[in-house]
């Protein structure tokens, strides 16, 4: 199955985000993720879009990753398409039309080196996604938005991707 949209939405009765997952295949996956799922899943995120780049996993410098991290965050972000509405169609759900409450997270690469992610429920079937950068990236981008809207009280950072204090950046020696 290929991605066809994501969708990534706090709802506040449920107290949870919803995930919609859409194929091109006509298929629809629907899954909520706890705040306390989240803050699980946020760090692997972080650190499988480090290891998913060269530049960042070869450079030996702490801040020079966090900086690279940033930028190559930016990059994917800007390739991604966020101005399309996510279609709410008819599709088949084979994971049933209730959302799956989602309680495990396995993270890895597939054979070409390609980050992956399975996010599946404390019992039962999940759901694994292949995620090239654009698609990491975004992933990271729709949860910090959904995250800023719960009013959990928890923000979700990626290293060199946020704006620096102005008392930071002054006291930094660039050559």
């Amino acid at each position: 199955m290929k991605l066809h949209q994501l969708k990534v939405d706090y709802n506040a009765e449920e107290d949870r985000l919803l995930m919609l997952i859409a194929t091109s295949d006509g298929v629809e996956l629907r899954m909520w993720l706890t705040q306390r799922f989240v803050k699980l899943l946020w760090p692997l995120l972080v650190k499988l879009a480090e290891e998913a780049s060269p530049r960042i996993r070869t450079q030996a410098n702490p801040e020079a990753r966090k900086a690279l991290l940033g930028i190559e965050h930016q990059q994917a972000v800007q390739k991604a398409d966020f101005s399309k509405a996510y279609e709410p169609k008819p599709r088949s759900m084979p994971l049933g039309e209730e959302p799956l409450l989602l309680g495990r997270i396995q993270t890895g690469h597939d054979r070409k080196g390609q980050p992956v992610v399975a996010l599946h429920p404390a019992e039962g079937q999940g759901v694994t996604l292949t995620l090239d950068s654009v698609l990491l990236h975004s992933v990271c981008r729709l949860l910090q938005a959904a995250v800023k809207k719960s009013g959990w009280d928890t923000e979700l950072k990626l290293p060199g991707a946020e704006p620096q204090p102005a008392e930071e950046r002054a006291g930094r020696t660039i050559n």
